[in-house]
């Protein structure tokens, strides 16, 4: 594992997934059976309301206190975003990188929600921004400060309109916390989407959990070779195929669990995270679509396919996500894709393009690793959330979107590669 897309702990940016470009393992199919739970309302200050007006009722510039937090993208939808954040335990299941715990996660649920005078829930908890930071060898106090103090849009105990809604499974990258994906989180809220934005136990830079524990990544100094990363691409697929269990099965963990439909369930997830959509898809067909932002598929989609199910592949224009490119597991997926496809490719993007990472970087004016995005940073969040919101109204909605039918002269920076299906 040597190449620019292996595992690495990233030195001018969080740590991302990147395999090695070998030839594709068999497909492990990991058991949805039952599995016990414990879920607590989370404590930790991400669900401490900030001091700020509440979205939906001001400006982002009047939500920021002056010199201070990070102004983040607006939703574009009509809705207003709620949150909750739950704690959930699946004692069924050893903790993969720590085998004496039980396999933990914090998880964010976002749903669309009333305008309400409530403030805004804070991006991150300090000790996460900070450990964030760190991991990328940012120690400047002020920039700590900043990031720490930086307010989201989504309201925490907003009251949620009413109605039946599809439910998104949101996964990180390897060593990201789950607050890294939280402007795509809120939009999909914001557009009637209910988010469940999952923290996977000891595989981001630093995550608080209940009890004031924050736990760093182990899993970053543990996984070295493929078959460790097709383990972990498996375990984040039972994760997911978990949270759905907590979400829509009897006695459910989330209050509203009412608003979720069932029957209109996706998956998506940037790096690692966007390979578990495709492995949770491969072993639950509970999960009708899926989409992988930029992630090699370190759990191989299944020769057999993914039982005629929609597929979206999101990635760089560079070399790694091309046809034929330097990640071969890209086009050994879409040969096994066997329903609704697409693999589209975003000109002047860089890996970490496909998550929050380029607003916060512009404003911190931090570097990238490697080459330097030419795409300015509100432009890529946009074009994420524009082509991900439309391929789940096209396959959980039934809604036709015809940004998906091929180039717009809108977004020339998006090509569609294999169009023909």
């Amino acid at each position: 594992m040597t190449t620019p897309r292996t595992l690495r702990r990233a030195t001018a940016a969080v740590l991302a997934l990147a395999l090695a470009s070998a030839a594709p393992v068999a497909h492990a199919q990991a058991p949805a059976g039952p599995a016990t739970a414990v879920a607590t309302p989370a404590t930790t200050p991400a669900t401490t309301p900030a001091t700020a007006p509440a979205a939906g009722s001001a400006p982002a510039a009047a939500r920021q206190t002056a010199a201070t937090g990070l102004l983040l993208p607006e939703p574009t939808g009509k809705a207003a975003a709620g949150r909750s954040t739950l704690h959930l335990v699946d004692r069924s299941r050893q903790d993969l990188w720590v085998p004496e715990r039980a396999r933990e996660l914090m998880v964010d649920v976002f749903y669309p929600a009333r305008s309400t005078p409530r403030p805004p829930a804070p991006y991150a908890d300090p000790r996460e921004a900070r450990l964030l930071l760190e991991d990328i060898e940012v120690r400047d106090e002020a920039l700590v400060r900043r990031l720490g103090a930086t307010r989201a849009h989504s309201v925490v105990r907003a009251r949620p309109q009413p109605g039946k809604h599809p439910l998104v499974l949101l996964s990180p990258g390897f060593g990201a916390p789950r607050f890294t994906l939280t402007t795509l989180a809120e939009d999909l809220a914001s557009r009637g989407y209910v988010v469940a934005l999952v923290d996977h136990a000891y595989e981001s830079s630093g995550t608080v959990f209940p009890g004031g524990r924050v736990l760093t990544c182990v899993a970053c100094r543990k996984a070295e070779t493929q078959e460790d990363m097709r383990k972990a691409t498996v375990n984040r697929a039972q994760d997911l195929s978990f949270v759905l269990d907590r979400l829509t099965g009897p006695r459910p963990a989330w209050p509203h669990a009412s608003l979720i439909d069932r029957e209109r369930v996706g998956a998506a997830g940037h790096s690692l995270g966007g390979a578990a959509a495709a492995s949770v898809m491969a072993y639950d067909d509970r999960v009708r679509a899926g989409v992988n932002m930029d992630g090699t598929f370190g759990d191989p989609v299944p020769e057999r396919g993914l039982g005629g199910r929609p597929f979206m592949l999101l990635g760089t224009g560079d070399a790694a996500h091309q046809p034929e490119g330097e990640d071969v597991t890209w086009d050994a997926a879409w040969r096994n894709l066997d329903g609704w496809k697409r693999w589209l490719a975003v000109t002047g993007t860089h890996h970490f393009t496909f998550s929050d990472l380029p607003a916060l970087f512009e404003q911190l004016r931090l570097p990238y690793p490697g080459t330097q995005p030419t795409i300015r940073a509100d432009r890529a969040i946009g074009l994420v959330r524009t082509y991900t919101a439309a391929f789940f109204d096209l396959h959980l909605r039934g809604t036709h979107r015809p940004v998906l039918d091929g180039p717009t002269a809108e977004n020339p920076e998006v090509r569609f590669h294999h169009h023909d299906r």
